[in-house]
C-alpha cells in the first residue's frame, strides 16, 4: 500500500472533524496524519504508512480507526476534545498563527500528566480514555 486517503463525512453527522479524529489518533500512540489533502476529498486525512511497516502496525492502527469511529457515534464529545494522553491538551491554532511564541518559557502550572495521573502518555493504548 502506498496511501490512502479518508473523508471524515460520515462523522461530521456526529460534529466531529478530520482535525478531531487526527488529535484521537495522538492518544492510540499514532503521530496524527496529513490532514485536508488532497483538496478533492472534503474532511481529508491522508495516511502514507512507509514501505517497512510491518503488518501487525498496519492492524493496530486500523483497530485504532475503526475504534475511533465507533467513538464518533457512541461519545463523540471524547473525540472532539481529543488528545486526552498528552502532557498538553488541544492548542488554539488561530492564536498560534496569529501571534506566534518562538521562544520557549518555562511553565508555571503542572501539566496535565503530572496533575492527573490516569492522563499520563503511554505506549500504544489499546482503549484510551481521558
Amino acid at each position: 500500500m502506498h496511501e490512502v486517503v479518508f473523508s471524515d463525512k460520515r462523522q461530521r453527522a456526529y460534529g466531529v472533524r478530520n482535525v478531531d479524529i487526527a488529535k484521537r489518533l495522538i492518544d492510540y500512540g499514532f503521530h496524527p496524519p496529513t490532514m485536508s489533502f488532497p483538496l478533492i476529498v472534503p474532511g481529508a486525512l491522508m495516511v502514507e504508512p512507509t514501505e517497512t511497516e510491518c503488518r501487525e502496525e498496519l492492524d493496530l492502527f486500523i483497530a485504532a480507526m475503526k475504534a475511533i469511529d465507533r467513538e464518533c457515534r457512541e461519545n463523540p464529545e471524547l473525540v472532539r476534545t481529543a488528545p486526552h494522553r498528552t502532557r498538553l491538551g488541544r492548542l488554539d491554532e488561530v492564536a498560534a498563527a496569529r501571534h506566534p511564541v518562538l521562544r520557549w518559557r518555562p511553565q508555571a502550572s503542572p501539566s496535565r500528566a503530572e496533575a492527573s495521573p490516569e492522563g499520563a502518555p503511554s505506549e500504544r493504548p489499546l482503549s484510551p480514555e481521558p
